[in-house]
């Protein structure tokens, strides 16, 4: 019988960078849109690892199968780490990406490019009945910039500047970003956890 995982989350895209790294474990993934029933779940923590563990620990307590939830978002250093795990809701609106950079542009206003620094911050949390979580944090440095740059990508991708490519996240491609990605550095470790974890008893 094949062994199913959960990724706590409604976005296709999300799940399907897990897709490969589980089905090569033997694991068929399944999302929160294959379990309607479920409430949705309040993300209250005040870190990111919170706010992945509580989603994970919530999905995985309903229903009695492994569940991986992730909770990713930027840090600012000029803005002492904001937006932090407020990030797709900065402008006070969930997911409206205009508003959050347009919000982040005000705050970072005549403030020059050194004092600019920023990290893309992902953790992911892997949840079993009976057994001790995985948790593993994957980041990406950057610089945020005076404008958007670039079509790709989501949320602050276009802000995003990474000077060793001398190009944004919205620049690349979506190959060339699940590459160095704050997401793509946490599944690495995550990799690297997994088959000792997910074996049988």
């Amino acid at each position: 019988m094949e062994k199913e995982i959960v990724i706590a989350t409604h976005n296709k895209g999300k799940a399907r960078e897990f897709h490969d790294l589980f089905k090569a474990l033997g694991y068929k993934i399944k999302t929160l849109k294959d379990f309607p029933m479920l409430p949705a779940i309040e993300e209250t923590g005040t870190t990111f690892e919170e706010n992945a563990l509580l989603k994970a620990q919530t999905v995985a307590h309903a229903l009695n199968i492994p569940v991986l939830a992730d909770d990713s978002g930027l840090a600012v250093e000029y803005l002492n780490g904001a937006p932090g795990v407020y990030s797709a809701r900065y402008a006070g609106i969930d997911g409206n990406d205009r508003k959050n950079n347009q919000k982040l542009l005000e705050a970072l206003k005549g403030v020059p490019s050194e004092e600019r620094g920023a990290k893309f911050l992902c953790t992911l949390a892997l949840v079993k009945q009976n057994e001790a979580p995985i948790i593993v944090t994957g980041e990406v440095e950057g610089v945020i910039l005076t404008e958007p740059q670039g079509e790709n990508g989501f949320g602050y991708d276009p802000l995003f500047y990474i000077p060793a490519l001398g190009k944004s996240f919205a620049e690349i491609s979506i190959e060339e970003k699940n590459k160095l990605s704050h997401r793509a550095n946490a599944i690495k470790k995550l990799r690297q956890q997994l088959p000792n974890w997910l074996k049988e008893e």
